[in-house]
């Protein structure tokens, strides 16, 4: 059945630009600089998703659009205004860097709050009930974005500001943010810790990124506590492993919930040929998971993009997710399919992984449905 999906991008969005880094470290003393320059989260991955909706015509089967850029009220709601000024000041001045790995040059300001504007939009469009569901190829990411420490290549905490913004305008009472990018997404479980309003549950490698953070211990805290979801799982995982962990994790988590709004924080990164994870997915697997997600029918679903740095790959696993919420029957065939399958996991390795989803079940088992 097809949906009315809306596709929110901008170009402005793919001209946010990076500092002198190669892959994750500063350029000097023995670091030579990349031929391709900068830091891994580039424009390419996302110029190339918008490229291929219009070469395999699903993009004609969407509702294209930008959004305006967020408000400085909206982004108030997450960041403190000390970071904000910080931020538009090195911006305005041509660049700099905050925090950790989240250099930027001129404009990044107004670039990033467009980004969170697309999210915003997104999310609100949906629950207006203008749109069925929806997309935003947002850009810079977002969910490491602390209130006041950006770090991942994350300067604005955008699915936690559109969130935010849903609970705020009173289109939601209940929003749940479901993070399947490779890594933890811990500034968006900062934001929500305490908060018994917004579920977060993220699935990620374990101990990838950041190192220190995405225990399955770390639950919440006061009025929070029980309302944040930790999946850690062991490198190699693949496909049976995601789609057993939506099946015995999250979706129970979702139907005990029952949230209004669904945010996916959508990274790619988690897929078989990216350069900084090992969890061995296929775009199949993605298209999976929103399939998964779209069953609980009482609950809007919008993603946002957040990682991926696979060139070739991140197109054709952006292209399933849009397949799946859009219905369209405009399909990107998966050019390395044979090939991703033949690499999953062997039946051994497999029960390993599912071992591991087992023993959180039962952690988890009082919260679920």
């Amino acid at each position: 059945m097809k949906r009315k999906t809306g596709f929110l991008w901008d170009e402005h969005c793919f001209w946010h630009a990076g500092g002198n880094y190669a892959q994750l470290a500063p350029v000097g003393g023995l670091v030579q600089p990349q031929v391709s320059g900068g830091l891994p989260e580039a424009p390419e991955t996302k110029r190339r998703l918008r490229n291929l909706l219009d070469v395999t015509g699903l993009a004609k089967d969407l509702v294209l659009s930008s959004a305006p850029k967020a408000t400085r009220e909206q982004l108030l709601r997450v960041h403190p205004a000390s970071y904000l000024d910080e931020f538009k000041r090195l911006s305005d001045a041509g660049g700099g860097e905050l925090g950790l790995r989240t250099p930027f040059g001129p404009g990044a300001y107004e670039i990033a709050a467009l980004s969170t504007g697309l999210v915003i939009d997104a999310v609100n469009r949906t629950l207006d009930g203008e749109l069925d569901n929806a997309y935003a190829l947002a850009r810079p990411p977002g969910h490491h974005c602390l209130p006041e420490w950006p770090n991942g290549f994350c300067l604005l905490s955008n699915v936690a500001i559109a969130a935010k913004e849903a609970i705020a305008t009173q289109r939601a009472k209940r929003v749940a943010i479901v993070d399947w990018d490779v890594h933890h997404g811990n500034g968006t479980e900062n934001v929500f810790y305490d908060d018994p309003n917004v579920l977060t549950i993220s699935i990620h490698q374990e101990r990838c990124y950041p190192q220190d953070t995405g225990d399955f211990n770390d639950m919440g805290t006061g009025d929070g506590e029980g309302f944040n979801m930790n999946i850690p799982l062991a490198p190699g995982g693949g496909d049976d492993t995601y789609l057993y962990a939506m099946d015995t994790l999250v979706l129970p988590r979702l139907t005990a919930f029952k949230p209004d709004l669904i945010l996916v924080a959508c990274g790619f990164d988690a897929a078989i040929f990216d350069p900084l994870s090992r969890m061995m997915c296929t775009a199949s697997t993605f298209k999976q998971m929103t399939e998964k997600l779209m069953q609980l029918q009482d609950a809007k679903l919008v993603a946002a993009h957040e990682g991926g740095y696979s060139e070739m790959y991140v197109p054709f696993c952006g292209h399933a997710v849009l397949e799946a919420l859009s219905g369209s029957e405009k399909l990107a065939e998966d050019p390395m399919g044979s090939r991703a399958n033949g690499q999953q996991p062997n039946a051994r390795v497999a029960a390993f992984h599912r071992s591991v989803v087992d023993e959180l079940v039962e952690f988890f088992k009082p919260t679920l449905a």
